[in-house]
């Protein structure tokens, strides 16, 4: 294929011809090259496509509709959430999945890492042969997005607390328990799934739903060569009962049982002592911050560019899609610096891009989209001449741009989306929108 302009780690080059290899990698380059009869031709300023490092796809239905004009916090949030989550099947999760991996799809993302609770049914009876999981790994086919999906330890509803009824369906009957039943899926995921498609990575949903004895077990049991997630001291509410539970916070707790190191991923990690900055920085973790989804909950802005600084990787994901826009998280992480630090520039435009890209791609155990030879040839084609783009220098749209002047998404070498698209699947409106009904008629029958 042939770019235009290709724009990585702040250079921009032109007349960029990549040859691609049956598995979607880039096998050699060219530059300042014109384009050859049966070329892909991709017109305008061409990025290494997005890596969503933390999504809950079924929160997607929630876009739009939680706003209160009273008091509300994260925690009047979570209602609505659980509602939503107590609708589900595999079916449902499957029509809704592919819409809005579909939606992700078009707007530039390529991978995605899926922090996946809703594991069993509204009982806590398993469902047959990991029914929820499958779903979600057939609707990240059908949508054409490669899925790291997390499989979630969700084992209390807070510290010293059993599970709320609300999430029953999230958890296992213990740590070894969910050992086992991660492995049993990740047999039945490589059976049924090709790897680079679709893989199972782990998660503990967070240090009040996993209490500290079932964090020594998994310490001691868990793969070492898995990818790790967690969510990370989100809410202060969270640091203060982990304070008074175990006299730690979150980070030191993991700290103390041995679980910080490069391949973990902690979401949020909104709320830090400069201790828990070092440590974090120290061992070298990923730290995926979702900047819309943050400012949505009021979680707080997070202290990225002193973790950066501190060593550790910052990568961005979408969460509960208040927006599906790569472009704009880039800009809010910068943007919450600003705000926080009255510093322009933070972040470089180049940094933005490696966080959006190549740390997600990293947090998730998957190859970096790009163009060097090795890369995934995961591909987002930008309008440089829209009404936003118009004059911006190409190495800084990550400041101007949005998914609307995204033109073509490119996976694995093979041109997937163009003009908001998917050419396989089609527009992701009308999906949403038929999905999301029947989610609320669900929701409506379960209540």
């Amino acid at each position: 294929m042939w770019c235009e302009q290709a724009v990585e780690n702040g250079r921009v080059a032109s007349g960029v011809r990549l040859s691609v290899d049956s598995a979607g990698v880039v096998a050699t380059v060219e530059t300042g090259t014109d384009p050859r009869p049966g070329d892909l031709v991709l017109t305008g300023v061409v990025f290494p496509a997005a890596s969503n490092a933390h999504s809950h796809a079924f929160h997607r239905a929630l876009r739009g509709r939680t706003h209160s004009t009273g008091a509300d916090s994260f925690w009047t949030w979570r209602q609505a959430m659980y509602r939503a989550a107590g609708a589900l099947t595999p079916e449902l999760y499957e029509e809704l999945a592919t819409a809005v991996f579909t939606e992700m799809v078009t707007a530039g993302y390529t991978s995605v890492a899926e922090f996946h609770y809703v594991h069993h049914r509204p009982d806590g009876t398993p469902y047959p042969g990991h029914a929820m999981e499958l779903a979600l790994g057939r609707a990240a086919q059908t949508a054409g997005i490669r899925l790291t999906l997390l499989d979630t330890c969700y084992l209390a509803g807070g510290f010293g607390e059993p599970l709320g009824t609300a999430q029953v369906r999230f958890g296992d009957a213990g740590a070894e328990a969910w050992l086992r039943r991660l492995a049993s899926l990740r047999a039945a995921v490589e059976a049924e799934f090709d790897p680079t498609e679709v893989s199972v990575g782990a998660a503990l949903h967070s240090v009040r739903a996993v209490p500290e004895d079932a964090l020594k077990v998994i310490a001691a049991g868990l793969d070492p060569e898995l990818p790790l997630h967690l969510h990370l001291s989100e809410q202060p509410a969270e640091n203060e009962a982990c304070l008074a539970a175990t006299g730690l916070t979150p980070a030191q707790l993991l700290a103390t049982h041995g679980l910080l190191g490069p391949r973990l991923s902690v979401v949020h990690a909104t709320h830090l002592t400069e201790t828990d900055i070092g440590l974090l920085g120290g061992a070298g973790a990923t730290v995926v911050m979702c900047p819309s989804t943050e400012a949505d909950l009021a979680d707080g802005i997070g202290p990225a560019a002193a973790l950066a600084a501190a060593g550790a990787r910052i990568a961005l994901g979408s969460d509960q899609h208040a927006v599906l826009d790569p472009w704009l998280e880039m800009r809010a992480l910068e943007h919450g610096e600003r705000l926080a630090t009255g510093v322009r520039g933070r972040f470089t435009p180049a940094a933005l891009h490696t966080a959006l890209s190549d740390a997600g791609a990293a947090a998730q155990g998957r190859r970096t989209p790009g163009f060097a030879a090795g890369s995934m040839c995961d591909l987002m084609v930008l309008d440089p001449a829209s009404p936003r783009t118009a004059g911006a220098d190409p190495a800084q749209l990550a400041l101007a741009a949005t998914a609307q002047d995204v033109t073509a998404v490119v996976v694995g070498g093979k041109l997937t989306a163009e003009h908001g698209r998917h050419l396989r699947v089609g527009d992701p409106g009308p999906l949403l929108a038929a999905a999301i009904r029947k989610l609320d008629e669900a929701a409506e029958g379960h209540a």
